[in-house]
């Protein structure tokens, strides 16, 4: 089974093409096919201007009509479209929901916060890691970062919170959207035992490559400490130079990193795991589960 998912962020969109298989033990195999990234930037607009402007729009349409020629090329029958923080806040995103749907056939579902953190658990990581752990998955975008929490195998608490990479470059996140932040974690993780998070999001991946760790070795919040520091002290051409970062990550990386230190902080969480994956992943597995319901009602 090929299934595609389309996540339009406040940084980029990405397409993402899986396919599905039995493995050789029953169980079912996700295995990336396609990953394609287009860095719209759409925050920049909308958390400036409240709206997204003409030629970002145009960009938009551009990016899903391609979007949809590879989804053909690839014969893919079954997808998902999601848009998560820049289009919630965006005024004209039901304008610009209808002229993809008219331009490419493609739907796009505006979701909430929750529901983006819901999906990016539907991944199911912590699973396959220890049960006397408490995990917190740490998802950080442009415009939002999702935190769930869960601990014994049982989801405790999922939530977003208006603080992104993007609305921290344009000075946009606010002392009261911090303390609200530490005030959450603190009170939803206290009594629980040892934290470890795991953090999603192109960011904490690039760091995780750069950091050139072994696949499923953790990051730890004193690397992660380091890695901050040394960002902030370069321009963000010293950073595409020295570190070979695409500029729409460059510039983004710093605040990225330091949400990340402080919900780490705030957790008492000392080691953070980065297995790869994100909201297109988390569309993956819902549609398979979706797709698999439907096929055995017919």
């Amino acid at each position: 089974m090929r299934l595609a998912a389309i996540d339009i962020g406040s940084n980029a969109a990405r397409l993402l093409i899986t396919d599905v298989m039995a493995g050789p033990q029953g169980n079912t195999e996700f295995i990336k096919t396609v990953l394609v990234r287009v860095p719209l930037r759409l925050g920049f607009d909308v958390f400036d201007k409240g709206l997204i402007s003409p030629g970002k729009v145009e960009k938009i349409v551009k990016t899903i009509k391609s979007y949809r020629l590879l989804l053909d090329v690839y014969e893919v029958k079954h997808w998902k479209a999601c848009a998560t923080s820049a289009m919630r806040d965006a005024a004209n995103a039901p304008e610009i929901i209808r002229q993809v749907k008219e331009e490419t056939g493609l739907e796009i579902e505006v979701i909430s916060g929750d529901q983006e953190a819901s999906l990016i658990y539907e991944n199911h990581i912590a699973e396959n890691m220890s049960d006397k752990e408490s995990y917190l998955y740490i998802d950080v975008g442009g415009g939002s970062t999702e935190l769930t929490f869960f601990s014994d195998g049982k989801l405790v608490f999922k939530k977003s919170f208006n603080i992104g990479t993007i609305r921290l470059l344009k000075s946009q996140v606010t002392e009261t959207a911090w303390e609200e932040l530490k005030e959450t974690i603190r009170e939803k993780t206290k009594g629980y035992h040892h934290v470890t998070a795991i953090g999603t999001g192109g960011n904490i991946n690039k760091v995780f490559s750069l950091s050139k760790k072994k696949d499923g070795k953790p990051l730890s919040l004193e690397l992660l400490r380091d890695y901050y520091k040394e960002f902030s002290n370069l321009s963000v051409s010293q950073r595409i130079s020295l570190h070979k970062l695409r500029e729409d990550r460059a510039d983004v990386i710093v605040p990225a990193l330091l949400i990340y230190i402080n919900v780490m902080r705030w957790a008492d969480a000392e080691e953070i795991y980065v297995p790869k994956i994100g909201l297109a992943d988390g569309l993956i597995h819902t549609l398979y589960h979706e797709t698999r319901l439907s096929e055995l009602e017919v």
